[in-house]
This record gives C-alpha cells, structure tokens and sequence, in this order.
C-alpha cells in the first residue's frame, strides 16, 4: 500500500464558470501531529502565472497537481457519470473518449439528458454522499464537463496522477479524489445556508470555519486565509478549506488507497466525504 503519511493536502474548490480563475479557490496544508494545518488558501487568478483564460487556468491546475507528488487533491465536481450512461466498458476509455463524445458543455448536458429520458440521474455514491445534483445538472454541467475533460483526462492520458479510486495509489505520483463540500458539512452535521453578501452570512461562514478547526484542524487558519474565508461572500474559499478537510479525511481512513468497492464504483467514481 502506498505510504499514508507525509503527504501535502489540497482542496479545491473548482469551477466552469467564465471567470474560472476568481471563483476557483485552493486551499494547501500539511500533516501537523496528525492533525491538518491549513497554510493558506487563494483564488486561483491571485497566482499571477496562471493568466486569466479558462484554458490557462486548467492547464496551469494541471501542472501544479503533477508537481506535488507527495499529495492529494480534493477536487469538487462529478469525475463520471451513473453507468446508464457511460457506453464504454471502462472509466478511463470514458474519459480518454470524453471529447469526442462530448465536444461542448452543451453538447454534454444535452447528450446525458438525451440518455437519461429527460431524467436527471444520479451516481450510486451521489445517493450514499447525499451530493445536492446530478452531474449534468444546470447547475453543475460546466464544472462537471471542464474538471472531467480538462483536468482529469490531461492527467489520465499523462499518466500524472492517480485518480482515486479508479486506478491504484501510487506512492510516488498525486492523489486526486473526488468530493463535495455540501456532503461534508452533511455528514459533520453542520449544513445551512452560508453563501451571500448578507452580514449575517459572514458570520455563518466564520462559524462553519471555526467548528471544523476545532474538530479538524491542528491550528486556526492563518489571519488573511480566514479573512478571506469570512470575505469572500460565494464561499468558495470555505469550499476550498472544506475540500482540504474531506481529503484529509480519506487520507487518514483505510479506505482511501484502495482500489473500487465494485464494478460500480469502478465505473462511476466516490464522493469522499
């Protein structure tokens, strides 16, 4: 089993919006006796080599997941789709094909839609995770179809990472999970209403941040992250932290490295929560 220790934590919290590089957050820390120091969380945009365009900001989260070998990666959208509608016999055929048969956001939704008889689906672990919406749902298709199709299928054809837990934990390449902050705050008992500009949103925000530091975290945050927690009014940065924790969680439980529950799993993913 690939070593369970020493490794950096990431959390991510992606997006497919226009302006991808200001609502996308990432959130690093370090294993601390055991426990997770958040050291830091930005918009993606605040990285000044990462340029403005979309593509620049996926293919730059690429190359920085690549070079952290020692780490894992919570990213927060849909890796696959349920099995209904994958026609591929394997996820990673699904993902190298993924282009081609899905050569636009729209053309993704529409197509799952297509499928699914007007339905909108869900994976097995979207039910077990308590995830908010299917994957080609209105809200979430672009971020599904962006994190799949420019994030995951790059490193999958690199062989830059092992995304979990289709393919094995391999001690010396990143780990990239699947989560979602709404199933985490879910399973922690702490899900309400934090995003918006309203003052008392601040402090919800501030609230959440500071119950899953108390219980999660060997340290506050430092004082810009958490006023940029507290500030940014989308809660993509609490996202971000929330990220941190979940991946944090599957790397210290004995489920994170293995490898799928069953042919399932192996075809539509897990949401760690």
């Amino acid at each position: 089993m690939a070593s369970m220790t020493r490794r950096h934590i990431y959390g991510v919290d992606f997006s497919g919006a226009k302006n991808a590089g200001q609502a996308m957050w990432i959130a690093g820390g370090v294993i601390e006796d055991g426990a997770l120091r958040i050291e830091g969380c930005m918009a993606t945009a605040a990285l000044a080599h990462l340029g403005v365009g979309n593509d620049r900001i996926y293919a730059a989260l690429v190359d920085i997941i690549a070079m952290k070998q020692d780490g894992i990666f919570g990213l927060d959208f849909p890796f696959s789709l349920p099995k209904e509608l994958i026609a591929d016999s394997s996820w990673e055929d699904f993902v190298r094909d993924f282009p081609r048969r899905y050569p636009s956001p729209e053309a993704f939704r529409e197509g799952c839609r297509a499928a699914a008889g007007g339905k909108e689906l869900k994976r097995a672990t979207d039910r077990a995770a308590k995830t908010p919406f299917s994957a080609y749902n209105i809200r979430l298709y672009r971020q599904a179809y962006y994190g799949i199709g420019h994030v995951l299928r790059p490193l999958l054809i690199a062989g830059r990472a092992a995304v979990l837990p289709f393919q094995p934990a391999v001690r010396d390449l990143p780990w990239v999970i699947e989560i979602c902050p709404a199933s985490t705050l879910k399973a922690e008992g702490l899900y309400a209403p934090y995003k918006g500009r309203q003052p008392e949103r601040r402090g919800d925000r501030l609230g959440i941040l500071r119950e899953l530091t108390s219980r999660y975290l060997s340290r506050p945050l430092p004082a810009a992250a958490e006023q940029a927690v507290q500030e940014n009014f989308g809660g993509d940065a609490l996202d971000s932290v929330i990220a941190a924790i979940a991946a944090h969680r599957a790397l210290t439980t004995t489920t994170a490295s293995t490898g799928p529950a069953n042919e399932v799993e192996a075809l539509e993913g897990r949401v760690y929560v």
